[in-house]
């Protein structure tokens, strides 16, 4: 047999774990399928992931399965599936009198601690504590403690035994899911392995054939395998001598280069574990204990970020942080998500929090760009592992139809007030200048120096010549117009046409007697602004239409159609078709460029560039003003957008303000911005506070209560995200309404379910019952959370503005 002495320890020393309190959030699970999801698409359960990991662990949430954590979890390059219901599991027996040491019977507990797992076993001669922490990206560290506890050297005979998973769900298996693949263990001398077949289905699961799974021990094991080669049974001897220890370390890596194979050296591990242990301690002594939000629940915040991290690998070339690791869809990074991940991290981690822009910024468009160079400047919408097809992948998520809100500069320049690093102003300055000028020349129709979102020229979006490509659904009876040049999709009972041209589109919309009409750049552009479906970009669905109808148009369907129809507006630049606008300018996106002008003039300022500076701080104060020209309805006391036309106008607020669609949180941006007059700031401040609009059970609904396309189960038109909620308690701040944005802070955790206990951070929840929606462990829902905790203040007595 062979031992490492550095690493089996004969002492009788006390383990220090990790600092802090047992994390509020429940960890526990036994996953009998490689996907198990809940009614949103999410995984059941919250797995450990740590330094960037691809692969996480639970605690076992039953007696068969205590000695060992269950799972774990991989990132199948974009999606999350379990490969084992516990890997490894461990069972100790007395050599001499063969007497087994019963978990189950054992007085046991378990420790979930942000940066580690732990359990806890003792029976009257022996103790077993097994801990779980991360040293770097692809490695998991498990330590297995023995002390022995009576007078006597205690002989013991160690197994290990772990099974693949053969479920793919709980109704099939995965064979029967994917005929042609498998995942099997293979071992060597030194080492276990799961080898997994190459696999390409873009919406399930995609592997390349190289990755591989790898268990090491610190102690010589006899191991075989199952006929099957899906399950192992690990075997190994020792002594412990009376009232001493022994530790043996297991490390569990998941690879996915073949460059990646190597295991850390045993030498190592102490080092590298201790170093973990620090970066812990500094999260959580970063944290604000004075805030009303429960040092726990900031906590879980931090955890969820970092349990989000994924470390480069693929085609995301700087570490990211992913908006869920336990959601279907979403292991990759949006931009606008990136955004505000790095301004939380800025301030707890921000060496990661610089990683998860360069990471976007990776795939900013440069000039020479072989597919779009009409759009040099512009990030993308969202990276994954794989590219697109258009790109030379096998994708299907990875997504370049749209950008999102320009708020970079925001956290950029908030990364540099926690660092003080001038270098990174100096290296993101030009990018970020580079994407503010993107704006104004793909996105602003009518040249007026507001600006609309939109789209890009995309297969998805347009034809080979550019023009829109749509789907119109009419009733039972055939349609008034010629559709002979659509093609009628044969599947669908009613008379549906998947069409293309702008012409067509427009006269489709002039008829405005279809059942459905879907066209891919209005979900573009919804993609774009962040809020999908919102209610101002036209959403609503067929029953609120009809309420619509009957209050504002005496029922009549045609009429009430009308005024939420959405037209696109190509764009072009040097007489070149760049992209298309829809119509309307967006009161947000200006007060984001408004403000992100003032945030380009400070780091010109920084860099030494005056007359730069200078400029930009007078064109932010010049759009201010349009924006409270433009976008303020005197009539309600809020902000909308403004409907434009296709013709050129010379009047500066060119079109109708759009307030028919109902009150939405872009209406608060100025007063995040710090754009809004006072005289207006105050007008909206009352809709904010009031309950039959903003101000519900949790506050702050993407929708007002009033909104005709209010819902609070829709995404976008009534659930509460904490995105927004920040931008409003910020946006009543800044105004003075100090006690206001503390008490819909307390409002805000008291009421969302399940924050204070043990559940995950959610993506969303309902504004009026608090239930939790959406994903689970939703990175920018922990982001905001840490964002109020550091920002939300008690005021200076004499700044306090009463709410008239």
């Amino acid at each position: 047999m062979r031992f490492y002495p550095l690493l089996i320890l004969c002492l009788f020393i006390a383990h220090s774990h990790a600092s802090g309190a047992d994390l509020a959030l429940d960890r526990q699970g036994s996953p009998n399928a490689m996907q198990q999801l809940d009614q949103y698409g999410n995984q059941l359960f919250n797995p450990f992931f740590d330094l960037g990991s691809w692969h996480g662990f639970l605690q076992p949430a039953t007696g068969n399965e205590y000695g060992g954590f269950t799972g774990p979890m991989i990132i199948a390059q974009e999606y999350g599936v379990f490969i084992a219901k516990q890997l490894e599991q461990i069972s100790l027996h007395h050599r001499d009198t063969e007497q087994r040491f019963d978990l189950q019977s054992a007085q046991h507990s378990q420790q979930t601690l942000p940066s580690q797992l732990i359990q806890h076993y003792r029976w009257p001669t022996l103790q077993l504590t097994l801990s779980l922490q991360f040293i770097n990206s692809s490695t998991a560290l498990i330590e297995t403690k023995l002390t022995n506890l009576s007078v006597k050297t205690l002989p013991l005979a160690i197994q290990w035994q772990g099974s693949l998973l053969e479920a793919f769900s709980l109704t099939q298996t995965y064979q029967e899911r994917f005929p042609n693949w498998q995942m099997r263990f293979d071992n060597t001398p030194d080492k276990l392995m799961i080898k997994f077949a190459q696999l390409s289905a873009p919406w399930q699961m995609m592997l390349s054939g190289q990755e591989q799974y790898h268990i090491t021990r610190s102690i010589s094991t006899d191991t075989t395998l199952t006929s099957h080669k899906n399950s192992y049974l690990s075997h190994a001897e020792l002594e412990i001598k009376p009232q001493q220890s022994t530790t043996i370390y297991t490390q569990q890596r998941y690879v996915q280069r073949p460059e990646e194979t190597s295991a850390v050296a045993w030498q190592h591990v102490m080092k590298l574990s201790q170093q973990q242990q620090q970066r812990w301690a500094t999260y959580q002594q970063r944290l604000n204990s004075d805030s009303p939000l429960p040092l726990a629940v900031q906590t879980k915040a931090v955890a969820t970020l970092i349990g989000n991290w994924r470390s480069p690998q693929g085609a995301i070339m700087h570490d990211i942080v992913s908006p869920s690791t336990t959601a279907r869809w979403f292991n990759g990074a949006w931009a606008w998500d990136s955004w505000k991940h790095a301004y939380a991290l800025a301030n707890i981690a921000p060496e990661l929090a610089k990683q998860t822009v360069l990471a976007m910024f990776d795939y900013q468009i440069s000039a020479n760009d072989p597919i779009r160079p009409h759009d040099e400047g512009m990030v993308i919408d969202a990276i994954f592992y794989n590219k697109d097809p258009q790109r030379g992948g096998i994708g299907g998520n990875w997504n370049e139809r749209n950008t999102k809100p320009p708020l970079a500069s925001w956290a950029v320049w908030h990364i540099y007030q926690q660092t003080q690093d001038r270098d990174f102003i100096a290296l993101m300055f030009p990018k970020l200048l580079a994407y503010h000028q993107w704006w104004y020349r793909n996105r602003d129709h009518n040249q007026n120096g507001l600006v609309e979102y939109g789209a890009t020229l995309h297969p998805a979006h347009t034809n080979e010549q550019g023009e829109l490509l749509f789907t119109v659904e009419y009733p039972t009876t055939a349609p008034p117009l010629d559709l002979s040049s659509c093609k009628r999709s044969p599947a669908n009972e009613s008379f549906s046409y998947q069409c293309s041209g702008n012409d067509l589109y427009k006269q489709v919309l002039e008829q405005a007697d279809y059942l459905a009409l879907d066209i891919p750049v209005q979900h573009g552009a919804g993609w774009e602004s962040g809020m999908d479906n919102a209610a101002r970009f036209g959403f609503i669905n067929p029953e609120q239409l009809a309420r619509y109808a009957k209050k504002h148009h005496q029922g009549h369907l045609k009429k009430a159609r009308l005024d939420w129809q959405v037209q696109f507006l190509p764009n072009q630049f040097n007489q070149q078709l760049v992209g298309y606008s829809i119509n309307q300018e967006s009161v947000e996106l200006n007060s984001y460029l408004a403000q992100e002008k003032r945030l380009l003039a400070s780091m010109a300022s920084l860099l030494d560039k005056d007359r730069l500076a200078q400029q930009l701080d007078t064109d932010s104060r010049a759009l201010a003003d349009k924006i409270n020209a433009c976008f303020f309805d005197a009539q309600s006391g809020f902000y909308f957008d403004r409907q434009i036309s296709a013709s050129p106008s010379d009047t500066l607020c060119n079109g109708q303000l759009l307030s028919h669609r109902g009150k939405g949180p872009e209406g608060w941006a100025p007063l995040f911005t710090r754009v809004a007059s006072p005289q207006h700031a105050q007008r909206v401040v009352k809709n904010m506070l009031d309950p039959k609009e903003f101000n519900t059970h949790v506050p702050f609904p993407t929708a007002a209560l009033s909104n005709p396309a209010y819902d609070p189960n829709i995404y976008w038109r009534g659930r509460v995200w904490l995105d927004q909620v920040y931008f409003g308690l910020i946006a009543l701040q800044n105004y003075g309404y100090w006690q206001h944005a503390q008490q819909l802070f307390s409002k805000l955790i008291q009421h969302s379910e399940g924050l204070l206990a043990a559940q995950p951070i959610r993506e969303n929840y309902h504004p009026q019952s608090g239930q939790m929606q959406g994903a689970t462990n939703f990175s920018w829902s922990a982001a905001h959370l840490l964002m109020l905790a550091q920002e939300i203040k008690h005021p200076p007595p004499e700044k306090e503005v009463k709410h008239q």
